[in-house]
């Protein structure tokens, strides 16, 4: 497995890392794209080239909307979208369903909270379109700034509806998941409109006091202080859980891709 992450990764490198080591496999690339070629000037379309004459399967993170599935027009081998751009990240909704239905024992019925950054999080995106597959109540909280994209909203509403709003406390006693991002400080131009909504939800205690007994909190990290650690240790909190759980998921696309080229 190659890999090649244009952007900053903890979570979703080192569990794909971790995911073909478990099935057997290795994996190499490039995490500091300062030390590529790429820093020389090299386009996207060569370094994939590259990258897809050694190894079986790529996973690419790029800045820019759309890359992964350029990606996939001028590479010898199958790719994997490990986040492009503020598009989407399938494979961090693939991991969110799977923690939801792991920790609840259901998806049909349960009613989702969605809050913060819903404008730049990619996340947000992927979930959303993933949980069009069920039926769900949704309901989306966030700063007028950081509400869902217009574009998108449309697309979504085809499969999903859902609810807007900027009032956690409208919704947080009925929820059974509540699936927290952070503000994303590298997508604003103007570092003082960042400062303005940063904080704008934090999930503590006396919050946590008004949700459900069997609701859980989800993230898909890194957080800041979105969520503040004295939640870490209650048994709502599973951002922790979530994040395992990535490694068995990307272990399965990963076993999916290869059985179908013959490994």
């Amino acid at each position: 497995m190659g890999y090649l992450f244009f952007e900053p990764s903890t979570r979703t490198r080192l569990s794909f890392q971790a995911a073909i080591a478990l099935l057997g496999g290795t994996s190499f690339g490039i995490a500091d794209i300062a030390s590529s070629s790429a820093k020389k000037g090299e386009s996207l379309a060569d370094t994939v080239k590259i990258m897809s004459i050694y190894s079986d399967v790529l996973v690419l993170r790029h800045t820019l909307d759309g890359s992964s599935r350029f990606a996939a027009e001028v590479s010898s081998k199958p790719i994997i979208n490990g986040g492009s751009g503020t598009e989407e990240h399938p494979t961090q909704a693939i991991q969110d369903l799977f923690t939801i239905k792991k920790e609840k024992k259901k998806i049909d019925g349960l009613k989702i909270g969605i809050v913060g950054d819903l404008k730049y999080g990619r996340t947000v995106y992927s979930l959303l379109y993933a949980l069009g597959n069920y039926d769900v109540e949704v309901h989306l909280i966030s700063p007028e700034v950081l509400k869902i994209r217009p574009e998108s909203t449309y697309e979504i509403k085809k499969q999903l509806s859902f609810t807007e709003s900027t009032n956690i406390e409208e919704y947080i006693e009925d929820l059974d998941v509540l699936y927290v991002t952070r503000i994303q400080k590298e997508r604003f131009q103007d570092e003082e409109e960042y400062l303005k909504v940063r904080g704008s939800y934090i999930i503590g205690l006396d919050l946590l006091q008004k949700m459900k007994d069997d609701a859980i909190i989800l993230h898909p990290l890194p957080r800041l202080d979105e969520i503040s650690t004295d939640v870490d240790s209650t048994k709502q909190a599973k951002y922790f859980e979530q994040a395992e759980y990535g490694k068995y998921t990307r272990a399965a696309l990963l076993g999916l891709i290869l059985n179908e080229k013959g490994f």
